[in-house]
């Protein structure tokens, strides 16, 4: 699945926001550490939980910056979470790496996601969210998407 097919089936946010969250010095393609990207993913899904969406706009990489503006991110993610209420327990469920391919030097390269199972204070049924990050031409893991499914 490319990450633009996350834009699609899900929301068209999907590769808005960015924030390099201290992931480590340059890597390649192969390092990639599940452990810290879990973490680096975590503290992205709680600056989502305070409402503090802006912040991953602010450190967006060109590329993601290009796909969305800073108020429609904010605006699209305020929106897609607040039926959904508080947050009462997340879980990780799966760590993926992917290549994408294309014209775009900014969006075309390494991927890796790391999907969550979470119950919402507001739903009846366990909600998947997804953080992708994506490997910058700097050697910088950046988170680059947030998905709710």
């Amino acid at each position: 699945m490319s990450p633009s097919h996350w834009g699609r089936s899900a929301r068209p946010w999907a590769l808005a926001a960015v924030l390099a969250l201290g992931l480590g010095a340059a890597a390649s393609a192969q390092d990639v550490d599940a452990t810290q990207m879990i973490r680096g993913s975590l503290q992205v899904v709680q600056l989502i939980d305070q409402g503090r969406t802006a912040e991953l706009w602010e450190g967006a990489s060109a590329g993601a910056r290009k796909r969305v503006a800073r108020e429609d991110f904010v605006r699209q993610v305020a929106q897609a979470r607040a039926p959904l209420g508080a947050p009462q327990a997340r879980t990780w469920v799966s760590v993926n790496r992917l290549a994408a391919g294309g014209d775009d030097p900014d969006l075309a390269g390494q991927y890796v996601s790391v999907e969550y199972e979470t119950r919402f204070a507001g739903q009846a049924q366990n909600v998947r969210e997804l953080t992708t990050f994506h490997l910058g031409r700097d050697g910088t893991w950046r988170f680059s998407g947030y998905v709710i499914r």
